[in-house]
């Protein structure tokens, strides 16, 4: 007599995804879950299994009709918890009696589920309301949303993973209207998201000191640059100030801006210059613009702390009213062109848009091909020296322009080396070109042109790199990465050597800005191309190349920008150390590019210390380099700097002081709860620091403003004109409503500095 076959149990279908089954997780059961979320590793499956044959037995046996159960929506949903209403056959076989008991259980247990749903929607919903959302995938798996009450909401768009990449690596991020390219800083700043999470539950209170302090020093920001803007319109008017005074602006703007983009024939531009402040007739308008801009530009170097710049904003908004002004067609001209290249400059420098000076620089490049620019003189009718070296010149700017816009604005060039044949200027002092007979001086030899044409030979190294991290078809792969590291780096070594030659011969020479910014271009550009693999690097060895880059050349860079406030503090460009010190003024009192790579160079390195400090814990002490240690107090006196020369946003240092005090805490060995609560006192110091500061500007402001005094015309005296112009910058500060993404650490004008972009 056989014995009968044991009853097996009946197998239930499985509610988790593949993964979390695989790696014994407790599954979320949404779609995708939490854990795929985390680990980035693509779809989130959920199998459907079929039933065991004794469970369709057993349901034949009850005579209803067996229903294949689907698990492809997440069993987590709603719809995959709540019962299927499908409605079944009466029951044939079975006894009558068993089946409306099994019917009454399980009413019982629907009842007990939907319960339970309502009590966990409940939960959710006050959960949303008082705390920040996580960070989520959107539908597609290579899209991460990034959302916080500081930083507002940010999608990141990751490589895909069919590119090799074993880390996820940033690709664009878009926030609202805008979208950012891998060259815009603030894909680099997932770096310090951390400190997001450490303080954001704090300002949640809006009763809170920290918040109370953060809405103040917003309110005192707003009451500045509103005082601070001028009318608009403003049409131009004939005032400038004393001459002593324009004579050094000027002379400031030529030993600085002139020299690495060639936009004036000098020799003209002094004499009409001259001629202006002895002439007794109404000036000429396109030189009064073109003026008042030079002004400006030199206005940013001019002290330590921006005492020009209400008026160098002034001179700017009556240079964008004029050029703004219907008649465009009379215009075309080489004169117009200079005053278009030179109102983008000062809109950077003095910080009126400098986040849409790109928009404005497609305009002009696309103005100069109308005009033919991009076409070398020899292939159009003939004309004179002058013109035909101009006319390089200026196309030389315009796409120099252009490109370093591109990597700014982290938007595509726009541009490719096979829609122009224009050649690079020739090597012209500006004296020569008024000759026809002219012949260029061997290249050996520095003219005035010299730093142009050597910064034009790295130009096809340099437009390859931001096309390879702007452009929309562009797959940043690590090889390309390092291929055009190697381009980059070759073209450097040549740049090098022809300035080490200039150096070496007797006659003129570089100047020390000049050699500085070449440098700092080409830096930039290496430190943009490996960004995205900066955090990747600290947990994959793959990328380390990367890692040493970015702390080598974020080094150079901020040793190259930062002067200590004892060291800034010259007067007169006589001084020997003030040619290199034009650069560090640049970086604090201009907005844009200069402090923009500055603020990124400084928060690599610190990142870079915290990451050694980490790593530190794990592998033994002695790992903290002390180099990078000394550039954290460093950061700070910058950051403070920038507020005494008028920056109104007080992010920048906010972000400085956090950082340096991240790395304290760390030295310290401060737990998780310890280091936020010190974060925390560091960053109300901070805002009682810059409070007052703050009042102090807004105070000096509201008195000039309600003196309302005129800009004066030439015979006015100088002590009365400086009355009206020692003031600020400004920008947004914290908004808990409608966070702009771009103005955490700077503002939204000088291409600021929110968290996440």
């Amino acid at each position: 007599m056989t014995e009968p076959e044991p009853e097996r149990r009946r197998r239930r279908p499985p509610l988790s995804c593949t993964l979390c089954r695989r790696r014994k997780l407790r599954c979320s059961r949404e779609s995708p879950c939490s854990n795929c979320v985390k680990s980035r590793s693509g779809n989130c499956i959920y199998d459907n299994y079929a039933p065991h044959p004794r469970d369709r037995t057993a349901e034949h046996a009850l005579g209803g009709p067996y229903l294949e159960p689907h698990y492809s929506t997440p069993p987590g949903s709603a719809t995959s918890i709540l019962p299927c209403h499908t409605s079944r056959s009466p029951p044939k076989a079975a006894s009558s009696a068993t089946v409306p008991a099994a019917d009454k259980q399980s009413s019982q247990e629907i009842e007990s589920l939907r319960s339970q749903i309502r009590q966990l929607e409940e939960q959710l919903a006050k959960a949303t309301r008082t705390s920040s959302r996580p960070t989520a995938s959107t539908s597609d798996s290579n899209i991460e949303a990034v959302s916080s009450r500081i930083s507002g909401t940010f999608y990141v768009q990751h490589e895909d993973r069919s590119t090799g990449e074993s880390q996820a690596i940033p690709r664009c991020v878009t926030h609202k209207t805008r979208v950012f390219g891998q060259s815009h800083w603030i894909t680099g700043f997932a770096l310090v998201r951390n400190l997001i999470t450490i303080f954001e539950p704090y300002v949640r209170d809006e009763n809170s000191r920290i918040s109370l302090l953060m809405e103040k020093s917003k309110s005192l920001a707003r009451s500045i640059k509103s005082r601070r803007s001028p009318k608009w319109p403003s049409p131009p008017v004939n005032q400038l100030p004393p001459k002593d005074v324009a004579d050094e602006l000027v002379d400031r703007y030529l030993r600085t801006s002139e020299t690495i983009y060639r936009i004036l024939h000098v020799p003209t531009f002094k004499k009409d210059y001259e001629a202006y402040w002895v002439s007794q007739t109404e000036p000429n308008t396109a030189f009064l613009v073109q003026l008042k801009l030079v002004l400006a530009i030199g206005a940013t170097t001019y002290d330590e702390h921006f005492s020009l710049r209400p008026s160098a904003m002034k001179w700017v908004y009556e240079a964008q009213t004029w050029i703004s002004e219907p008649g465009f067609k009379h215009r075309l001209n080489l004169q117009y062109l200079q005053t278009h290249i030179l109102l983008l400059l000062a809109r950077e420098a003095v910080d009126v848009s400098p986040d849409l000076v790109w928009i404005s620089a497609g305009s002009l490049l696309r103005t100069a091909m109308y005009m033919g620019l991009h076409k070398d003189p020899k292939r159009l009718p003939k004309t004179t020296m002058f013109t035909t070296e101009m006319r390089r010149r200026l196309w030389n700017t315009i796409i120099e322009l252009s490109l370093q816009l591109s990597l700014t604005s982290g938007g595509p060039p726009l541009i490719s080396l096979d829609t122009f044949d224009a050649e690079p200027p020739g090597n012209f002092d500006d004296e020569q070109i008024a000759n026809e007979d002219a012949i260029p001086k061997p290249e050996a030899e520095f003219t005035q042109t010299s730093t142009a044409i050597a910064i034009r030979k790295t130009f096809p190294a340099r437009l390859a790199v931001a096309k390879f991290l702007n452009d929309p078809g562009s797959h940043g792969t690590y090889r390309e990465t390092l291929r055009h590291d190697n381009e980059l780096r070759t073209a450097y070594k040549a740049l090098l050597k022809t300035f080490q030659g200039y150096k070496s011969n007797p006659g003129p020479r570089p100047s020390e800005f000049e050699m500085d910014v070449v440098s700092l271009f080409i830096n930039r550009f290496l430190l943009s191309l490996h960004t995205p693999f900066f955090a990747p690097a600290m947990h994959e060895a793959a990328y380390a190349f990367s890692r040493k880059v970015i702390i080598e050349t974020s080094l150079k860079i901020w040793r190259a920008v930062y002067s200590s406030s004892t060291s800034m503090n010259f007067h007169t460009y006589s001084d020997a150390s003030s040619d290199r010190n034009y650069l560090s003024r640049l970086a604090v009192c201009a907005s844009g590019f200069f402090r923009i790579v500055a603020m990124q160079a400084s928060v690599h390195i610190v990142t870079e210390v915290i990451e050694e400090l980490q790593e530190e814990d794990t592998l033994g002490p002695g790992l903290v380099r002390q180099d990078l240690l000394s550039i954290l107090d460093e950061t700070k006196d910058w950051s403070w700097q920038c507020i005494e020369a008028g920056e109104t946003s007080i992010k920048g240092y906010f972000l400085a002081c956090l950082l340096a005090a991240q790395v304290e805490g760390l030295m310290q060995g401060l737990s998780t709860d310890d280091l936020a609560e010190f974060l925390i006192n560091i960053l109300i110091k901070a805002e009682e620091r810059c409070i007052p500061a703050l009042e102090e500007m807004a105070a000096r402001y509201r008195t000039e403003s309600t003196a309302d005094g005129p800009e004066h015309t030439p015979s006015t005296t100088q002590s009365q004109l400086l009355e009206d112009w020692d003031l600020a910058m400004s920008d947004a500060l914290f908004d808990f409503n409608a966070i702009e993404p771009i103005n955490w650490a700077f503002n939204e004008s000088s291409q600021g500095t929110q968290l996440f972009c």
